[in-house]
């Protein structure tokens, strides 16, 4: 089996490709081309000196129309590819909206019609929970549209991805699976992330505070959860459900079913740093003002704004789909307190780990 691949040197990327060699013949992944040396030094690590024996790496760039590919690479590509993984995305909560719009909204339009193009057998589609915006109750995978609002443009312009793959898959143009993962964080066996926002911030946050540490208190605690989920949970489920038959045209929400409250979170983010916290009652469009308008204060407390209005967030997902499809595999997500101490460990070990996003 041919795979296309978007998203890699990434995150998910990286490790999904490592998975997926052992079931293909070769996965061509299109890369950037600032991220050329990135992504073969990637690959070596990865799989080994023969790394392209398996991997062909394609310089393009889903913001064009034409994936940045000649016409006769296209061509080609089209006429073996047989299954296509999208991965690639600005996963950056202050992503602006004509780059959310260029690459999530757009990039994914054009990877659709490569798709469709080449007729291929299934298209897998990396989503977001956080499609869902800022929905108050219980948001399943069926659910889409729901008139929902959104906390920032990423939320948004995901959202507005998605429509379009669904568009194209209830229609038949392009067989297709979506996944929705909640928040991701590092590998829950070895901490190992590649970028430290979302929780992360308050990670870094409580470490650099002395033993009695402030906490702030956004909220109340007890009312909203925080759903993560670690990568390589993401990843064995997508590598699972996408080699099965009966996963043509579903979606999969890849979250937690029993996810900490804030408090329960905080709590366990407190006992991994070896902290003593001092809540700190704080209105959280108060704080989220504040960083915004005072770049001095955003550098100093090393959080950015957006993430703020996740520690209220009214929103719980299920995930009946992942969890049936997925029974007896022994792929489901860890309780966060019992990995917490890991994603601690790398971070007090990796303090220079960046909190841009690829783009």
């Amino acid at each position: 089996m041919s795979v296309f691949l978007t998203g890699f040197p990434g995150f998910l990327g990286s490790a999904l490709v490592e998975r997926l060699t052992d079931r293909t013949d070769e996965i061509v992944c299109l890369v950037q081309p600032r991220y050329r040396d990135a992504a073969e030094r990637r690959a070596f690590d990865l799989l080994g000196p023969h790394w392209n024996e398996t991997v062909t790496l394609v310089e393009g760039d889903i913001t064009d129309s034409t994936l940045g590919l000649s016409a006769t690479t296209r061509s080609d590509l089209e006429s073996r590819v047989e299954s296509v993984f999208h991965l690639a995305a600005v996963y950056d909560l202050a992503v602006s909206p004509e780059l959310g719009q260029a690459v999530n909204v757009d990039g994914t339009r054009h990877v659709l019609e490569f798709a469709e193009a080449a007729d291929v057998e299934r298209l897998h589609y990396v989503s977001t929970c956080y499609v869902s915006g800022r929905y108050d109750g219980v948001f399943t995978e069926s659910d889409l549209d729901v008139g929902q609002s959104f906390n920032n443009h990423y939320e948004e312009t995901k959202f507005r991805a998605e429509v379009l793959v669904r568009d194209r898959m209830e229609s038949g143009d392009v067989p297709a699976t979506v996944y929705r993962p909640a928040i991701v964080v590092g590998d829950s066996r070895t901490g190992e992330t590649q970028k430290y926002d979302g929780p992360y911030y308050l990670i870094r946050w409580l470490l650099r505070q002395p033993r009695v540490a402030l906490v702030p208190r956004l909220g109340d605690p007890d009312a909203a959860e925080l759903n993560v989920v670690p990568r390589d949970y993401v990843v064995d489920a997508i590598d699972h459900l996408s080699s099965l038959d009966r996963s043509e045209n579903v979606t999969y929400q890849l979250c937690d079913p029993n996810p900490p409250t804030i408090r329960e979170f905080t709590g366990a983010l407190l006992d991994a740093t070896d902290r003593v916290g001092v809540p700190t009652p704080t209105p959280v469009g108060l704080a989220q003002s504040a960083l915004e308008r005072w770049e001095a204060l955003r550098l100093a407390v090393d959080i950015e704004p957006e993430t703020l209005p996740y520690f209220t967030h009214p929103t719980r997902y299920v995930g009946g789909n992942a969890r049936s499809h997925l029974a007896g595999t022994g792929i489901e997500p860890p309780a966060f307190e019992s990995y917490v101490s890991e994603l601690v460990a790398f971070v007090r070990e990796n303090p220079d780990v960046r909190s841009d996003a690829m783009a």
